[in-house]
């Protein structure tokens, strides 16, 4: 496969300030990402996405070659990964077949999630493969809406009485997604049916989105 790793990092954020450059237990957010990436692909076969020129020191400090500053209208909290992944390998002069895309967020995700995650990726079968962890939040046992009448009801209709006859249901973590290049340049990763999941530990899936993450995961990183 003519795989490419793509890390994005841009510079804002509104539930930790400059999160992806603030250090985490001693290091950069970002360079838990790119020391996993490192163990896995070369520098070459990493392209780290930012609109930080801080970023992209620190990525050029931690053995990043191919390092690119995006436009600012590629850089907002409603940017999707398909318009950003589109904009960096409309950049590159070589085919890509396959996108290994790692968001910085995830500090407690390891070399090895990554290289499981992309041993289930078949490219003739699969459309993607996500990092995934199992939730207790269940659409059949506890998780509501709100109906016509204003009152609650079930997400998911269920005659069961037990958590434990309910199927299993799974979140997405944020942490790893093995991407078809083909697929994406036609459709949204929400769009794509031909999923597989790779399932991750709850202190492992940890997504760094507010202050009560960061120091869940910093007290992890420091204890482990």
């Amino acid at each position: 496969m003519n795989t490419i790793i793509i890390i994005p990092a841009r510079k804002g954020s509104k539930g930790i300030p400059g999160k992806n450059k603030k250090e985490l237990a001693g290091k950069p957010l970002i360079q838990y990402t790119i020391e996993v990436a490192l163990q896995i692909f070369p520098p070459e076969k990493i392209y780290l996405s930012t609109d930080d020129p801080d970023i992209i020191k620190i990525g050029v400090q931690n053995g990043l070659n191919q390092t690119n500053l995006r436009p600012s209208a590629l850089s907002t909290d409603t940017t999707s990964a398909r318009e950003l992944l589109l904009y960096e390998i409309s950049k590159l002069d070589m085919d890509v077949e396959t996108i290994v895309y790692l968001q910085p967020t995830s500090p407690l995700r390891q070399t090895h999630h990554v290289i499981e995650a992309m041993d289930l990726y078949d490219s003739k079968e699969t459309e993607m493969v996500v990092s995934v962890s199992s939730t207790k939040s269940n659409p059949y046992y506890n998780l509501f809406e709100e109906n016509k009448e204003g009152f609650l009801s079930l997400s998911k209709k269920s005659n069961t009485t037990s958590r434990q006859d309910v199927p299993d249901v799974f979140k997405y973590n944020g942490a790893i997604y093995i991407i078809n290049y083909e697929k994406l340049k036609s459709s949204e990763l929400n769009e794509f049916k031909r999923i597989k999941k790779y399932v991750m530990t709850r202190e492992s899936s940890i997504d760094i989105d507010d202050y009560l993450d960061w120091i869940m995961a910093e007290t992890l990183i420091i204890n482990s």
